[in-house]
């Protein structure tokens, strides 16, 4: 495959993420759904590529659609290159607060995220226990797919491809992206419900009725009089140009983490792996890593770089490009045919995970979060649905001028969430340990878990803040 072949690939998405933006801005009921452009823009590729106008056609000048093979598998290569990107961005430039106050902010968003996410382990390894391996012959791996998938989100399943394929689970990752895809679909559709339903019987306190969400809201577009910089410049063009410096920056985390994970691998070798026969971190993606190098990245700069070179909101460029193309390339390259023969897993899955977003966040979120649960555990219900940027959403949707500390609770929330679950390592190590040592013990250590966090949450942060 040629350069120009790659290069092409990425216009070709380039011009699907625009024709979804039009999309969007031209047909109303998309703008009040918050439908992502990249979404959008994937079900254009998905449609217009070889699993829907190439089964149709009869001719075999579009067996690849619209497209050509070789666009098609650069699609099916770009996510697991770009979920490194976006995970090597969560923490660089992110000013770490004090652990106290980190811990008494963000703490009932974390009791709630891992709660959530771990009945996610629970419920899913169950149903492959008992439904999805004996009866459809499925991988017990399917059991940690509704985390992977509704939590981790596309970028989580692409990077865990790898991993499906070496395990011999490799649908897997098809159903994952499909898993992911309608993970976002619920968490934003759900989500909007949800807002209606807690603006007219009370349970917001900022939004006091549906209508009140702005029409720039809906449309996505910023009033020239609102629009803010998308980034500072932190260094003359005369020396650097300030975004290569901070690819540069997001480049060092990518590869450090690729270190750390080659150390491992070489040294699990040299030990208990082949004591034991035991083998975990040769089939863990690089992802994790390259978030923990981005971690080791801010330590450093937070220490030394007396000159504050990062630029947080250049960073937020960067991951939002990577996670855009990311999504599009994951739908584009999405096997419908793979889904089409796991129909009946698939869609018990997803109704599970659905089902167990909504009545965990109506049920606990009141009672782990006393104080705006309805406007803050909305982004524990959008992250747990659709990853982060779906909470974040429904976050500004329902308090667009950050009048609760929702936002910045979320925020301290990631700090000790992203690095284990919802893409971090226990989700990349989740399929791995299951087939290594089987679902049971997976679903005991992940019951004990669930309810640790529960306690937690109720017992600890809710009880304290009903008596604030």
């Amino acid at each position: 495959m040629t350069l120009e072949v790659i290069g092409f690939a990425l216009i070709v998405l380039a011009t699907l993420l625009i024709l979804g933006k039009y999309i969007r801005v031209k047909i109303p009921i998309l703008q009040r759904l918050f439908l992502p452009t990249s979404l959008i823009g994937g079900s254009l590729a998905l449609m217009l590529g070889p699993e829907v106008l190439g089964r149709f056609s009869h001719s075999p000048t579009f067996q690849a659609g619209i497209f050509t093979e070789d666009i098609v598998q650069v699609w099916a290569g770009l996510p697991g290159l770009l979920i490194n990107i976006v995970f090597a961005c969560l923490f660089i430039g992110f000013v770490l607060p004090k652990p106290k106050k980190m811990w008494e902010t963000g703490g009932p968003h974390i009791a709630l995220g891992y709660t959530i996410s771990f009945a996610q382990y629970v419920v899913g390894i169950l149903l492959a226990i008992l439904i999805i391996t004996p009866i459809f012959g499925l991988s017990p791996a399917a059991g940690a797919l509704i985390e992977i998938s509704f939590v981790g989100g596309h970028g989580t399943a692409a990077g865990l491809q790898g991993t499906f394929n070496s395990l011999g689970f490799e649908e897997g990752y098809d159903l994952a992206i499909g898993l992911s895809t309608v993970g976002i679909l619920s968490g934003i559709i759900i989500g909007m419900v949800i807002i209606n339903w807690g603006a007219r019987n009370g349970k917001s306190k900022t939004l006091q009725h549906p209508n009140d969400i702005s029409i720039e809201q809906q449309s996505g577009i910023v009033p020239v009089e609102k629009r803010e910089s998308a980034g500072t410049k932190t260094t003359s063009t005369m020396s650097i140009e300030p975004l290569t410096l901070h690819i540069g920056f997001v480049s060092i985390s990518i590869f450090s983490g690729y270190m750390i994970l080659e150390l491992l691998v070489w040294l699990e070798t040299l030990t208990y792996g082949k004591a034991f026969d035991f083998y975990l971190f040769e089939y863990v993606p690089l992802f994790p890593f390259a978030m923990i190098g981005g971690i080791l990245l801010q330590i450093f700069l937070s220490r030394f770089d007396k000159q504050h070179l990062v630029d947080r909101e250049s960073i937020n460029r960067i991951q939002g490009v990577a996670l855009d193309f990311l999504i599009i390339s994951a739908m584009g390259s999405l096997s419908l045919q793979v889904i089409g023969n796991n129909l009946i897993p698939f869609i018990i899955l997803a109704v599970a995970g659905i089902a167990l977003n909504v009545i965990l966040f109506l049920y606990l979120a009141p009672k782990m979060i006393p104080h705006y649960w309805f406007e803050r555990g909305l982004g524990d219900f959008g992250q747990s649905t659709g990853v982060a940027a779906t909470g974040i959403m429904l976050m500004r949707t329902v308090d667009p001028e950050n009048k609760t500390p929702a936002l910045n609770a979320f925020g301290y929330k990631q700090i000790l969430f992203e690095p284990m679950v919802g893409g971090g390592l226990v989700t990349a190590a989740s399929v791995p340990f299951i087939i290594q040592f089987g679902p049971i013990p997976v679903l005991i250590a992940s019951f004990i878990l669930m309810a640790v966090f529960w306690y937690l949450g109720i017992k600890v942060f809710g009880k304290k803040q009903k008596n604030d």
